[in-house]
Order: structure tokens, then sequence, then C-alpha cells
């Protein structure tokens, strides 16, 4: 068999981190509402599903080859060996037909939306899969990261419209600098493991400061860019209640987190973005629909 016969669905769902689809879902999302508002698009509950669909497929695509490709990376990083291949609880061959599933159904479900998002299903793959491979190469992985999450609401967008836009667009180099912000933030934890395995980072080829710094200088632009959404939208009050919220939360990261202290940094990553994604999504697709 392929597929381990004692792996459980639960062991595939810690594999790729489900609880994390909470840094794209709520952008999607965004997108989504934006071209439903702009349409009054009939289908919204059956583009929404395919949506959906689309995000949890492409994630489980994405994470899964990332775990794949970096194995023995893994095994060898004392944070990183107890995940599920180093552990032997999911075979390699097994997360590798995980991956070529979820990736057959992405296609799928892109194709049932409309010829413009299954054509540019391939591309979106080819960034989200190739990210994997970048801190090999480069200390740049942390924007190609971001700009994987960032196909979610431009991606949600042209399911329903067909057609890119301006708006949208602004909402995708928003999460390009929010994630590559807090990624930057995710990886202090490796720096010396970096080094001595010759994986590239900011954090690996900057020092602690200096990438603190540079990420607290990609969150101000995602909190600048935020505002420049709010007026190029002509949003109302709930908008402007999500953005307060967004900012808060990412400035409150950067005060909990020092170069010569990292024991918040899971709390600044996984938890605060959490809540920040989640609120402002929540206040802006209110302000979408009830202004």
């Amino acid at each position: 068999m392929i597929f381990h016969k004692d792996s459980k669905v639960s062991d595939y769902f810690s594999l790729v981190k489900i609880s994390h689809t909470v840094f794209s879902l709520p952008f999607a999302l965004i997108g989504f509402s934006l071209a439903i508002h702009e349409t009054g698009d009939p289908n919204y509950l059956r583009l929404l599903i395919l949506v959906l669909v689309c995000v949890f497929f492409a994630r489980n695509a994405a994470m899964g080859f990332n775990r794949f490709v970096d194995r023995e990376i893994d095994r060898k990083n004392p944070r990183t060996s107890l995940r599920e291949i180093p552990k032997e609880i999911i075979r390699p061959g097994s997360a590798l037909l995980f991956v070529l599933l979820n990736a057959g159904l992405f296609l799928a479900a892109a194709y049932m939306i409309n010829q413009l998002c299954f054509f540019l299903a391939p591309v979106a793959l080819l960034v989200v899969l190739g990210y994997s491979f970048t801190k090999r190469f480069t200390f740049l992985s942390h924007i190609i990261l971001g700009l994987g999450l960032s196909l979610a609401p431009i991606g949600a967008y042209l399911a329903v419209t067909g057609h890119f836009a301006t708006l949208p667009i602004i909402f995708s180099v928003i999460v390009i600098f929010w994630v590559a912000g807090f990624d930057i933030i995710y990886a202090l934890q490796d720096v010396e493991f970096d080094k001595n395995e010759k994986l590239r980072s900011i954090p690996e080829s900057f020092g602690n400061r200096n990438a603190l710094t540079v990420s607290a200088l990609f969150h101000f632009f995602a909190i600048v860019l935020t505002v420049f959404g709010g007026w190029f939208g002509n949003f109302h009050i709930f908008y402007w209640i999500g953005t307060t919220i967004f900012s808060i939360i990412l400035i409150y990261e950067h005060l909990i987190v020092k170069p010569n202290d990292l024991s918040r940094v899971n709390i600044a990553f996984a938890t605060l973005n959490g809540i920040g994604s989640v609120a402002f999504a929540a206040f802006v697709i209110m302000d979408i629909f009830i202004r």
C-alpha cells in the first residue's frame, strides 16, 4: 500500500498544519466578497464552495510538498524532528501521493470555476510548490511564501468575475508584506541550524536585530497598504475598525519579540496573526455588505 495503513486523517491534517489555514482563508473570503458585491452573482453559494475547496486543496498540496521536500532537514532539526515524516508516522511516498492528490483536486475545482482560473491554476501551483526550494538559494524565500498566500484574494475574486481588478490586487500585496514579515519572525528560531545547513533566510543572512527591523518594515508597508486600500475602496467604519485591530496586533508582535528573547515567537507568529487576519476579514466583509 502507498498510504501507510496506520496513518490517520488527523495525521495528514497535522502534517499540513490545517489550523494555519487562517492565514490565507480570511483574505480569500475578502476577495470573494468584493466580487459578489460587485456582480451580485446569484450562484454565489456554488462559487463559494469551489473557492473554499481550492484554498483547501492548494494549501494541502503546498504544505505537504514542503514537508516532503524538507524531510531530511526536518529530521536533523531538533525543533522539527517530531514532525510526521521524520517520526515515520507518514511515509515520504504517502506524503507525495497526498500532494499529487490534492494538486489534482485543486486543478479539477479550478476547472469547474471558469477557464481563466483553470489556466492560471498551474501557475499558482508552481508558486506554492516552488517556495519549498527557495530557502536553499535565497534569503528572499519569505517574500515567495507571501506571494503564494497572496494568490488567495485575487484568485477568489477571479473565480466570480473572471477578470482582474485593482482593489483585490491591493489586498494581495498586503498579504505579501504581512506574511513575509511574520515568516521572518518565525525563522528567528532556526538561525544557527540554517547556518550549519547552508539554508538561507533573512535572520540567517543579516542577524536577529536586522531581521526584526526588516520584518517591522514589511509590516509597516502592510499597514500603509491597508489604509490605502480603505481609501481607494471607499470603505466605511467597519473597515477602519478592522484596520485598527490588524495594525495594533502587528505592532504588538514587534513589542513581544526581541533579538535576544524569542520565547514568544510562536505567540507572535501563529496566535496573533491568526486573530488579526480573522478579525480584519470579518470587519472588512461586514463593511462590504452593510454599506
